[in-house]
């Protein structure tokens, strides 16, 4: 297990099977060390400065460093208005992007770099959870619609 804090005096948490790395979340370089050090990561769970530029931050540095599959968790999204929950709903914009491709007919997009990596977002009272795929994503296809799926029973 492997824990980030701000306070140095967290590192009296470390043990054989804990890791603690002190830095500021807002800060991109830390997250750089730290995904050198790390690596790949399971679960992220956010529980830190509660600024949306803090979350926004830790968000875009390692996403892309979850493992497919693995699970980002940011709670303490709270207030009309916040940034990260605007930041937030931004995205799940993103995962419903067209990107046309040569379908034959068929209703269908590509996939963009994001939709091929995240599976889904979750929002939950005061908390956003973002799901990565398992494998990467080339497409979405609906090679039936609207009346072709008849008939009605």
């Amino acid at each position: 297990m492997t824990g980030v804090d701000i306070e140095p005096a967290c590192r009296a948490y470390e043990s054989d099977r804990i890791s603690i790395h002190i830095g500021d979340q807002a800060d991109r370089e830390f997250w750089r060390t730290f995904r050198r050090d790390a690596g790949l990561v399971d679960v992220l769970i956010d529980d830190g400065g509660h600024s949306a530029e803090q979350q926004i931050v830790t968000l875009e540095e390692m996403l892309p460093y979850l493992r497919p599959g693995g699970v980002y968790i940011c709670e303490d999204i709270h207030g009309f208005g916040q940034q990260f929950s605007t930041y937030a709903y931004s995205l799940g914009e993103a995962l419903n992007e067209w990107v046309a491709v040569d379908s034959h007919g068929e209703h269908a997009s590509g996939a963009s770099r994001f939709q091929a990596a995240v599976y889904s977002i979750h929002l939950y009272p005061f908390v956003v959870v973002i799901e990565r795929t398992e494998s990467p994503v080339d497409g979405f296809r609906a090679p039936k619609h609207g009346t072709q799926w008849q008939p009605f029973l």
